[in-house]
């Protein structure tokens, strides 16, 4: 507020915003330049390229932790954490070792050996997948992480102070001309708060995207509903993934350690479900009596009735299209979106989370760059907007493909088309199985 003008705002602590917040916190930057003889000019090509601790002819920077300073700017009062769980594959694993997290992650939650996806019509296994399988790059490893652990995980990292609550973003706008341009954020509470990096994370309703003109996701037709069962003496399922898929839904029961079990469920609303929607307690029974009037194991419906559901009964499933990102901006200037706020997707491959982690792990690596050279580039807009180029042009064929993947899979996976129907339960469930599988084996690389 005043005349401050913060290095990095990041609009939003989900799960993009954080990762990104704690990969500029990891960073390693140059001290000053020290000149070893007081006739030689420091060398500043080789201080930047050549590692951590650089001694050349001329000059010596010594790298440090000291990292990027950002502050990330959260809406509710505290860390929300709707969703209660998510699939969190091997490239989310790869970006939370870059982090710097990935064991703490581990420790508390199952590895998964296999995926079995059951025609709902029928009971049978229309598809089985070993997860004990080799990526490009090591074993694929996959768990169903707590989303509220995560997401505490992650901000227990930051320096204290770095989290501001109850501050949402309602609209932005640039401040100055040339060279002196700054970013201009104003807050609900009538606050402002002025930046020179704005990273928008701040979801599906994003008022950073907004500003950069990218269209508002779209409308999938399909809802989704989710829940949590404790199972405080253990829960007797085995370290899989159980899909079931068919009759109009896909469902999933995925536990996330000895004593605890996520489920998730997607279907096409209808005027058939009347109030369905209306209450928790509602759309509890709307899940239980779609499941049982299917080929779902009584264990599988245990799982639904015993659980926490969230205070939420249900949501709309929307997407960004992918022609929406191969036309649009993903960043501008000083200003780039991540996560929800780039590329919301209907969550059929599980990758909406992992994605957001790996955009913070390549968003804090460009930025990072950016920054070291800061000091030494007397333009420094030009820095920081080839820095945010650099990661858009990252991003989004990744994102792209994603998208476009996960509305294929959902919309083969949830056809009530009798044609489409018996192809997917005789030859397409394998392939899509396997398909889910393939979208993880990506590295987002190292800060």
């Amino acid at each position: 507020m005043g005349d401050a003008v913060e290095d990095v705002v990041i609009a939003g602590a989900g799960l993009a915003g954080l990762a990104t917040a704690l990969g500029l916190h990891r960073q390693a930057l140059p001290t000053l330049p020290t000149p070893l003889h007081k006739h030689n000019p420091p060398l500043l090509s080789s201080v930047l390229t050549d590692g951590l601790l650089v001694s050349s002819r001329a000059c010596r920077v010594v790298w440090c932790r000291k990292g990027v300073r950002c502050l990330v700017l959260e809406s509710s009062p505290a860390l929300r954490a709707s969703g209660f769980a998510f699939t969190t594959w091997t490239n989310a694993f790869r970006a939370l070792d870059a982090l710097g997290v990935g064991d703490k992650i581990r420790e508390h939650h199952l590895l998964y050996e296999r995926m079995i996806a059951f025609s709902a019509a029928t009971g049978e296994a229309a598809a089985e997948v070993s997860l004990k399988i080799q990526s490009k790059s090591g074993p694929h490893e996959i768990r169903c992480v707590k989303r509220d652990f995560l997401l505490r995980t992650l901000a227990d990292e930051l320096p204290e102070g770095t989290i501001r609550y109850s501050a949402k973003v309602v609209a932005m706008e640039e401040d100055g001309v040339g060279g002196a341009k700054t970013l201009q954020l104003h807050l609900a509470d009538g606050s402002t708060i002025k930046a020179k990096v704005v990273i928008g994370c701040d979801g599906v309703n994003s008022v950073v995207a907004q500003w950069l003109g990218l269209p508002k996701p779209i409308l999938s037709g399909r809802s989704a509903t989710r829940g949590l069962a404790e199972y405080p003496g253990g829960h007797g399922f085995g370290p899989e993934i159980l899909q079931f898929i068919g009759h109009g839904f896909r469902s999933g029961v995925l536990p996330c350690s000895d004593t605890s079990v996520y489920w998730n469920y997607t279907w096409y609303p209808s005027p058939a479900d009347g109030d369905a929607e209306e209450s928790v307690a509602k759309m509890r029974s709307h899940v239980v009596a779609k499941l049982r009037g299917a080929k779902v194991p009584a264990e599988a419906l245990e799982v639904v009735e015993r659980s926490e559901m969230s205070d939420v009964a249900s949501s709309p499933l929307r997407f960004r299209s992918p022609l929406a990102l191969v036309r649009g901006s993903i960043s501008r200037g000083g200003v780039c979106v991540a996560g929800d706020a780039l590329h919301p997707m209907t969550p059929e491959l599980g990758q909406g989370g992992c994605a957001a982690l790996e955009d913070g792990v390549v968003l804090a690596r460009c930025l990072g760059k950016a920054f070291a050279l800061l000091g030494h580039e007397r333009d420094e807009g030009r820095v920081v907007t080839a820095a945010l180029e650099e990661y858009a042009a990252a991003r989004r064929w990744r994102s792209i493909q994603l998208i476009t993947a996960a509305y294929v899979v959902g919309f083969i996976q949830q056809s009530n088309n009798a044609v489409v129907r018996f192809v997917r339960d005789r030859f397409l469930s394998r392939l899509l199985s396997k398909t889910l599988v393939a979208m993880a084996d990506y590295d987002c690389g190292a800060l």
